[in-house]
């Protein structure tokens, strides 16, 4: 007979601390663990419905990490869309914010944080101690973002999901003359005409973003790129590093960079403190 000590103790589920980030083009959802460990994630294309799609992605994550929503101990969201969401628990935060945080996690030093996302461009300035030093932000054109990419692809008939490694194959690069979409289309339309290659025009296109990202702001010694666009096209990474003669980081996962921060904010609400990376004005 077993004595009544000996039984086993059924475990108590680990608490999980769920980020969200509702960006105009994708929904990205991340679960950590008290350690910050990432335990479920998700992206979906945001749609019309912000909250269905932020729900469908929860229930994924929660799939992938084998839990259901009552182990979720506190949950933030982020992005465009962030007020739509009704079952966040804590107070929301801004994409900077949440980069700022999620890319201080990941690399704990100086860093500037480029943010490549679909219809936005950011540069994140945070110090060597975690605080958001400073930001700049393309707020009235989608020029060098991942809408003009998606422009260009059309015009050149190809899909998103060859653009990096067309970029890659080029020999040479056919810079473009305007940073606008409208005139860059004419101009793309202008050299298929002229017979020129497309893997060169994609490149082109690619040093388009790349340039009007790095007209935005000077950039420290360690420089970080994150979202879908680098995500989906590495090789912008690669010739950013060329181009201001010094290493550029990726993380494992650019796309989930601001969700993990959201959810590294939800953990520090639960726990009712800030965490050494993460000072009280860097999710204003």
């Amino acid at each position: 007979m077993t004595h009544p000590a000996a039984r086993a103790v059924p475990a108590v589920p680990a608490a999980l601390y769920l980020g969200l980030d509702l960006g105009s083009s994708r929904t990205k959802v991340v679960l950590i663990d008290a350690a910050g460990g990432l335990r479920g994630q998700a992206v979906r294309k945001s749609g019309i419905d912000f909250a269905v799609t932020a729900r469908a992605c929860l229930a994924q994550a929660l799939e992938m990490a084998s839990a259901g929503s009552g182990d979720i101990a506190a949950a933030v969201a982020t992005g465009y869309g962030r007020s739509n969401v009704a079952f966040v628990t804590e107070e929301t935060k801004t994409e900077i914010g949440c980069l700022a945080r999620g890319g201080y996690h990941l690399f704990p030093q100086a860093i500037s944080i480029i943010d490549i996302g679909g219809q936005d461009n950011k540069v994140i300035k945070v110090g060597a101690d975690g605080r958001r030093q400073s930001f700049k932000m393309n707020r009235k054109c989608a020029a060098g973002t991942g809408a003009f990419l998606e422009e260009m692809a059309s015009r050149l008939d190809v899909s998103l999901e060859t653009l990096n490694a067309l970029a890659a194959e080029a020999t040479e690069m056919i810079k473009l003359g305007s940073y606008c979409t409208v005139f860059s289309a004419t101009e793309v339309l202008e050299n298929i005409r002229a017979g020129r290659r497309v893997p060169d025009i994609v490149k082109g296109l690619f040093y388009s973003v790349i340039k009007r990202v790095l007209e935005m702001d000077s950039l420290t010694d360690g420089v970080v790129m994150t979202g879908g666009v680098v995500a989906h096209n590495p090789y912008l990474a690669e010739m950013t590093a060329g181009l201001i003669e010094r290493p550029v980081r990726l993380p494992a996962q650019p796309q989930f960079v601001g969700a993990l921060g959201a959810a590294l904010f939800a953990r520090d609400a639960a726990a009712g403190q800030v965490a050494a990376d993460a000072p009280p004005d860097q999710g204003d």
